[in-house]
């Protein structure tokens, strides 16, 4: 059998677990909103019209944070059209997923759901379309108590009190040639910071997310940052990363070490991060706001000639092996929580996406839900540095990679370690050793893991808990068994 060994230690701490390490995305795009957490003709729906069965798991996800309304769909999006009296809100052509909104949830709608939901709304300005005058109508809107005409504006629209959201990103994925309004890294860099400039001097209390490469496969990626960080890095608090990862060619090798991308992807735009703030002799220290990342094997839907309400769009069913690699990037996200400070898994309910719902019928966990959920309920403290002995393998995309890759939190308090591990390996389980001489008086009390033969297992309606994490034996010895293919959490108690 392979075998690891993972020593880590307090003194060594990486950063607090961020809990906006915790959050995701709803976009106005497929059935995210209309059909998912929106759909006033479900028995469940409340007197707003969303729906109680997907509220109720989402807040069992352990969601903190939640970027809306897009993505794509922002960079043509007109904000107006979405507040006031539903009768009265125009309907639209929404050319970024070639589909009609009806607007009948917008900002206040949204809020509101927030609000029960227990999660911090992260909203986008649309930088693609529009620029700074429309940014600072919004924020006049959103936050700004009263005694001026949009904030009055939100009062006659039955919101007395102002959102209060703080945190903001400028535009989305401004790089990418399918987006309404795309810019140069020039021409964008020097409207974000327009922007950001000018919404400060209404709060300077805001943070504010500058758009970064839409991947790492962009040929702009790297001078992109660099550009638009030269020009908004007095402005700016966070830069943003995206990624996506499918199983190519049947390269399941490839597939389990997705994470190893997304490490250097986040190694790559902090040391972009930090060479422009060298150069500029400046103390900034610029965070990365991984404000979409997930598995999704369907990217591209096939051109349409009509203009559907809400079309079912990349409704992914995830397998054992997703979850897995889900797991494995929130390792990663983890390990880096020292310039991660924002992470969102996209999307929420319906668009690869944790949850399910149909119109009528029930809502369910998908196989990504169960790391995501766990993680963010067991992830306590902060993240300690590690040192990991792990075997290798050879891997087509990404070369030689680890067979293990692994997380620690410590949460002095409660006296709990958690070790989140993935074994990549397709065949073989992996003994992993936990070297404990750092943090005597601690042992292993409890192991949950997400694993199963058949890699291609996943949740339906019909059957909603094929696959969902199990327990383990807990051996005697400080060692756990990682079975092939496997996220796994191991909770360590002070005795």
């Amino acid at each position: 059998m392979p075998a690891a060994r993972l020593s880590f230690s307090p003194a060594f701490p990486v950063a607090p677990v961020r809990r906006r390490l915790f959050g995701s995305f709803v976009e106005h795009l497929g059935r995210c909103v209309y059909g998912g957490i929106y759909d006033p003709a479900h028995p469940s729906a409340d007197a707003d019209g969303f729906r109680l069965d997907v509220l109720e798991l989402v807040r069992e996800l352990g969601v903190t944070v939640v970027r809306y309304p897009g993505g794509n769909f922002v960079s043509g999006y007109r904000w107006e059209d979405g507040v006031g009296p539903r009768e009265g809100r125009p309907v639209r052509l929404d050319p970024a997923w070639h589909s009609i909104e009806t607007n009948e949830v917008g900002l206040g709608e949204f809020s509101r759901w927030a609000g029960r939901a227990g999660v911090e709304p992260m909203l986008a300005v649309n930088l693609g379309t529009r620029g700074v005058q429309e940014a600072l109508d919004l924020l006049e809107y959103a936050n700004h108590p009263s005694g001026t005409h949009l904030s009055d504006l939100r009062v006659a629209h039955g919101a007395p009190d102002p959102y209060r959201i703080r945190l903001w990103c400028l535009g989305n994925e401004m790089d990418g040639p399918w987006q309404l309004g795309h810019r140069t890294a020039q021409e964008y860099g020097r409207l974000a910071a327009e922007t950001a400039r000018a919404m400060r001097m209404v709060d300077p209390g805001l943070e504010l997310v500058a758009c970064g490469s839409s991947h790492s496969g962009m040929p702009t990626f790297g001078g992109w940052e660099s550009t638009v960080l030269e020009l908004a890095l007095d402005h700016v608090d966070h830069i943003s990363a995206h990624a996506y990862y499918a199983q190519t060619d049947g390269d399941l090798g490839s597939y389990l070490a997705s994470a190893v991308d997304m490490d250097r992807t986040i190694s790559s735009v902090v040391a972009t991060a930090d060479a422009v703030a060298a150069r500029a002799r400046s103390p900034r220290r610029v965070t990365v706001s991984f404000d979409e990342w997930n598995v999704w094997h369907r990217p591209s839907e096939a051109p349409r000639d009509d203009w559907p309400r809400a079309p079912r769009i990349s409704e992914d069913l995830f397998t054992v092996a997703d979850a897995v690699v889900a797991g494995d990037l929130l390792v990663t996200l983890l390990r880096h929580s020292d310039r991660v400070a924002v992470a969102c898994q996209a999307q929420l309910v319906n668009v690869i996406a944790p949850i399910r719902a149909e119109p009528v019928g029930p809502a369910w966990r998908q196989t990504i839900f169960h790391p995501f959920a766990l993680t963010a309920r067991l992830a306590r403290g902060v993240v300690l540095r590690t040192e990991l002995d792990t075997p290798e393998y050879d891997s087509m995309r990404y070369g030689r990679v680890p067979l293990v890759a692994a997380a620690v939190t410590h949460d002095a308090d409660g006296g709990e370690l958690m070790v989140f591990a993935v074994n990549r390996g397709r065949r073989e389980p992996v003994d992993l050793t936990l070297d404990l001489a750092a943090v005597p008086g601690y042992a292993l009390v409890e192991h949950t893991v997400l694993a199963e033969d058949d890699l291609t297992a996943v949740n339906t309606r019909e059957a909603p808990e094929r696959v969902r994490p199990r327990a383990l034996p807990v051996p005697v010895e400080p060692a756990a068994t990682l079975p092939p293919v496997s996220w796994n959490a191991l909770r360590l108690r002070r005795q």
